[in-house]
């Protein structure tokens, strides 16, 4: 991704560009996140250099021994005696659409003689704040559907946990690489040998964008809620395309 002029190619085709942007950056183009302004990789079919490791009992142990005497913090990670290990990871999650929790309205019991109310089932909406981050203590061998149904339950989430990904980000010559975790992959096992350090590895939760979707499936307060949040990107897409549009216009007249 250029400074100047946003031209954004994939990372493989790098070489192939030749590009002669000058001039200093805009101030006034900052975003609000550092991902929107560097190139992403989203590529689930190719496994990350740490999946493909392996290592034995005594590598897990010095690996363990290495990742404690890393961290600031008292989220160590423990050897157990049948060789499997246990340790935290965090979560962030980054998450556009509106999550289903469970809502019990409590009403009088028509019934003589009933000592408790009934409750009635319900179901509510609402977004998950913006940069909301969760610790989970999981064995090496939990996977990453399993971090998912955990991170729902932590929340009272009762979507369908398919609508949901675990994501690995990774930060290399200052671009971000985002790739998509399979259901059997283990978390914890690849924070062990990626190092404590948020910028080599760390996990985000994401919508799970696979297929059509099946908007039969939603109720009408989510729907009105998906109107809502299109109109907010696309008004956000119209605003930056403008800016782009305007700092091109200038660097022309100013050329004149």
């Amino acid at each position: 991704l250029s400074p100047d002029c946003s031209f954004t190619c994939h990372y493989r085709c790098r070489a192939l560009v030749r590009l002669d942007c000058s001039g200093p950056p805009d101030a006034g183009d900052e975003d609000d996140g550092n991902e929107q302004v560097l190139e992403k990789d989203t590529n689930v079919d190719e496994p990350s250099e740490w999946e493909k490791t392996e290592l034995d009992q005594a590598q897990v142990e010095q690996r363990i021994k290495e990742y404690n005497s890393q961290i600031n913090s008292n989220l160590f990670m423990s050897l157990n005696k049948d060789g499997s290990y246990t340790g935290f990871i965090k979560v962030q999650l980054k998450l556009v659409r509106p999550v289903s929790v469970p809502a019990t309205k409590r009403v009088p019991s028509l019934q003589a003689g009933r000592p408790h109310p009934q409750g009635v089932k319900r179901r509510t909406s609402f977004y998950l704040p913006k940069g909301t981050v969760k610790h989970l203590h999981i064995l090496s061998h939990t996977r990453a559907s399993e971090v998912i149904d955990a991170l729902l339950r932590k929340f009272t989430v009762i979507d369908n946990p398919r609508k949901f990904a675990l994501f690995e980000r990774s930060e290399k010559d200052e671009q971000v690489y985002l790739r998509k975790l399979g259901d059997d992959e283990q978390p914890l096992r690849l924070r062990l040998l990626a190092g404590p350090s948020e910028k080599v590895l760390s996990f985000i939760l994401k919508e799970n964008e696979t297929g059509e979707v099946n908007w039969d499936a939603f109720t009408l307060p989510e729907l009105h809620n998906f109107l809502l949040i299109l109109q907010r990107e696309e008004e956000e897409h119209v605003r930056r395309l403008r800016h782009r549009y305007a700092r091109c216009r200038q660097k022309m007249q100013e050329a004149l």
